[in-house]
């Protein structure tokens, strides 16, 4: 591992940036490890472009994109994958609800694995997201005989060189371990902190998760039975 880009898609999260550059920058310290912070604003109308551009004049390692228009997560995740330019890409949401202390423990088993992704075993969102995600997950896992708790849990540890490869649609940011996976990933779930949101508000409903998970797993399940599996078994390169 040479060097860490976090992707981190943002919009109207102007209360939360500061705090998320300083925690990302005392766990980068103490882990002595070169990185960018690679912010993509998805057209948010409050205050948070503003504060990305003086945040980026002030620290070197941050950069940034800004999305024409609100794209949606997988899109901002997408562009952030291109742009990076680390080996490694660690993703998280900007709310601060994910907690990059979490990091060093996932690094851990990156090497052996080439995609870390978190579980938040003691998730800190209203009862209603708990049972949502619940009958999320166990159905993308039923219907794509995936093993993974929480796919929703946005920090992850991720092969650069795999992820890039991955054409990404609307919603198919749920569904990164499954597409590492076909790209031959090695894919391990760690248990990570969750911490309540203080400052904005969530961009997700149940009923919206729902009606549109339902289209995506059946878009993920035809992609694994149609996905090209080549080996070559013997080569002569003509002359």
């Amino acid at each position: 591992m040479k060097k860490i880009s976090f992707v981190i898609p943002v919009y109207n999260e102007e209360g939360n940036l500061q705090q998320l550059w300083e925690q990302i920058a005392r766990v980068t310290d103490r882990l002595q490890i070169d990185f960018q912070l690679l912010l993509v604003d998805d057209g948010s109308t409050d205050g948070s472009f503003d504060l990305i551009r003086s945040l980026a004049e002030q620290h070197p390692q941050i950069g940034y994109l800004r999305l024409a228009r609100n794209s949606g997560q997988s899109a901002a995740l997408y562009a952030g994958f291109q742009a990076a330019d680390g080996d490694v890409i660690v993703t998280m949401d900007a709310d601060l609800q994910n907690d990059p202390a979490d990091l060093p423990e996932m690094l851990r088993y990156y090497g052996d694995y080439d995609m870390v992704t978190g579980w938040r075993y003691n998730r800190q969102d209203s009862l209603s997201k708990k049972i949502g995600s619940r009958i999320g997950n166990g159905f993308r896992n039923w219907l794509t005989s995936e093993n993974i708790h929480d796919t929703g849990c946005s920090l992850k540890v991720m092969r650069a060189e795999m992820l890039k490869r991955i054409k990404m649609f609307r919603g198919l940011h749920r569904f990164l371990p499954t597409l590492m996976r076909l790209e031959g990933a090695r894919v391990k779930e760690v248990k990570v902190n969750h911490r309540p949101r203080l400052h904005g508000e969530s961009k997700y409903t149940n009923l919206r998760r729902g009606i549109e998970g339902f289209y995506d797993v059946i878009a993920v399940r035809w992609m694994q039975k149609r996905h090209l599996n080549i080996e070559i078994g013997e080569r002569h390169d003509q002359e």
